[in-house]
């Protein structure tokens, strides 16, 4: 059985890391896109997206269009392989697998 994530198992920034892992390499989504998916707060998914780029699951860019800075998330390798590995954790709950207790 796959091990939990505790990282992405917040719904949080499993709702995060999911929509991120569906965006081909190399691109990323705006802050406020992700704000809206997260149903979030400023604050709050501003320290969800740190904790998630300590980790080295995802990237933050910023750069400058007209005269507004872009914030923009991008899930790494390191992310989609911890996403990967948390999605066969659920995927082991769902099929019943639970571990073994010792």
């Amino acid at each position: 059985m796959a091990d939990q994530n505790d990282i992405i198992h917040q719904a949080t920034r499993l709702k995060i890391m999911s929509v991120l892992n569906a965006i081909p390499a190399g691109e990323g989504l705006e802050f406020l896109r992700l704000k809206a998916i997260a149903h979030a707060t400023d604050g709050n998914l501003g320290a969800h997206l740190a904790t998630l780029e300590k980790a080295g699951y995802i990237t933050i860019k910023k750069d400058i269009v007209g005269k507004r800075t872009r914030t923009r998330a991008m899930i790494t390798r390191a992310g989609r392989r911890a996403y990967d590995a948390h999605l066969l954790f659920l995927r082991d709950i769902i099929a019943g697998q639970l571990p073994d207790e010792t």
